[in-house]
C-alpha cells in the first residue's frame, strides 16, 4: 500500500490520459522552467510497470560480455546531461483525421537532468565486433499491448518493448547517449524506468528505453514491433520512415490560450526545440495571414534541451487576438503550417494557434 501511495503521490500533478497502462502529460506549468520537476515530467508506458531484478545484461556480438549493477555503472564516470524528452505523438489530437494511437494533446514534453554512464563507454568494454550494425535495447517492461500490433507475427498477448540503434550512432562519443540511473540528482522513480534507462538526446523519447534490462550487439538491422511497425511515419504520398529525431518546435506558455487580457503590453512566452537544433530563430504572428515579427530568442544554455523565447506585444485593441508561433533551426528547418499526417500519427510539428481575449 506504501508503494502505490507513493506512486499516486508522484503521479497526482499529471494529466492522466490512460490509467493502464499509464500515461500522462505534463501540467502546463511544467514548461514555465528550464528544467521540469520530477512530479510535472510526463510519463509514457507501452506496458504496465515491470519488476526488475538489477541487473544489466551486455551481450550479442561482442567480445566481451557483461554483467552490469547500478552499483558498477555507478563506479564509471558520471555525466549529466539537461535533455529534453517528446513523445513521438505529442500532438496527435490535432491531426485530422485523428489518427489511432494515444490522444495526446500539446504537453507531452519535458526536460530533466539525467545523470549516469555514457553509452559508448559501457560499449567499448563489451568490444563489439566488426560485424556490429545495430545495438538492441530491451526493457523489463512487456504484456498484453493495448494499442494493435502492426507486425503480422507479432504476439499481441505477450510483448516486450524493444527498440534499437545504429552502431555507429550508439558507439558515437559525440553523441553522449546515457545509461541513466539520476533523474533531477535524485534516483530514477517507477514511471520514469529504475533502475536505469536509456536517454538518447536530440531524439524521439522512443528511443530512451526504460527499465533497461539487455543491450545487444546485433549484426543484422532489427526489426521489430517498436522499431519497424509502430513508430513509423507511415505518408499517405511516400514510402514509410522511422521515427528518429525531434522535429524542430516552437510552443507557446503565456498567456495561456483562451485566456482574457487586459489592454497593454503583454509578454508572449515559449519554449523552442529541435532534434536538428540550435533553434536560432522564433517568430510570432498576430493574425492568421499577417506579417511575422522576430521575437527574442535566448541562447542555448545547453546542446540538448528547449530555448527560451519572449515577444513584446502591445494588446491595446480590444477583442479575440491571435497567436501564432514558428520556429527555425540551425539546419534551417522550418515549422510548417498545416500539421504533416501520417496513419499513426508522429511528429506533428505544425505551427501553434491560440486565442486571447482583450477586454
Amino acid at each position: 500500500m506504501a508503494v502505490e501511495d507513493d506512486l499516486a503521490r508522484a503521479r497526482a500533478a499529471l494529466q492522466m490520459i490512460n490509467p493502464a497502462p499509464y500515461n500522462a502529460e505534463a501540467p502546463p506549468q511544467a514548461l514555465a522552467g528550464e528544467i521540469t520537476p520530477i512530479e510535472f515530467h510526463y510519463v509514457r508506458s507501452n506496458f504496465p510497470l515491470p519488476a526488475h531484478d538489477g541487473t544489466l545484461e551486455v551481450g550479442g556480438a561482442v567480445d566481451n560480455p557483461l554483467t552490469l549493477t547500478l552499483d558498477d555503472l555507478r563506479a564509471m564516470p558520471a555525466h549529466e546531461r539537461a535533455v529534453t524528452l517528446e513523445c513521438a505523438g505529442n500532438g496527435r489530437l490535432e491531426l485530422r483525421p485523428l489518427p489511432s494511437g494515444e490522444p495526446w494533446g500539446g504537453y507531452a514534453v519535458s526536460t530533466a537532468r539525467w545523470r549516469g554512464a555514457l553509452l559508448h563507454e559501457v560499449l567499448q568494454l563489451a568490444s563489439p565486433r566488426a560485424e556490429g550494425v545495430d545495438v538492441r535495447f530491451q526493457g523489463a517492461d512487456h504484456g498484453a499491448y493495448h494499442l494493435n500490433p502492426v507486425l503480422a507475427d507479432t504476439d499481441r498477448d505477450d510483448l516486450t518493448f524493444v527498440r534499437a540503434l545504429p552502431l555507429a550512432h550508439a558507439a558515437d562519443p559525440a553523441a553522449e547517449i546515457l545509461i541513466a540511473y539520476e533523474m533531477n540528482g535524485e534516483p530514477l522513480g517507477s514511471d520514469h524506468g529504475s533502475p536505469f534507462r536509456i536517454i538518447v538526446p536530440q531524439w524521439y523519447a522512443v528511443a530512451s528505453v526504460k527499465w533497461l534490462k539487455r543491450i545487444d550487439v546485433l549484426t543484422e538491422a532489427y526489426a521489430g514491433e517498436f522499431q519497424t511497425g509502430h513508430y513509423m511515419y507511415e505518408w499517405a504520398d511516400r514510402p514509410a520512415e522511422p521515427v528518429d529525431v525531434m522535429r524542430v518546435r516552437a510552443r507557446i506558455t503565456a498567456p495561456a490560450a483562451g485566456s482574457t487580457l487586459s489592454p497593454g503590453t503583454c509578454t508572449v512566452r515559449g519554449k523552442a526545440w529541435s532534434g536538428t537544433g540550435p533553434v536560432t530563430r522564433v517568430d510570432v504572428s498576430l493574425t492568421g495571414a499577417g506579417e511575422w515579427h522576430a521575437a527574442r530568442l535566448d541562447p542555448p544554455s545547453g546542446p540538448y534541451h528547449w530555448q527560451d523565447w519572449s515577444f513584446e506585444w502591445q494588446a491595446n485593441d480590444s477583442g479575440r487576438h491571435t497567436l501564432r508561433a514558428r520556429a527555425t533551426d540551425a539546419a534551417g528547418n522550418v515549422q510548417p503550417e498545416v500539421p504533416p499526417w501520417n496513419r499513426l500519427g508522429y511528429g506533428n510539428n505544425a505551427i501553434e494557434v491560440i486565442f486571447v481575449d482583450v477586454v
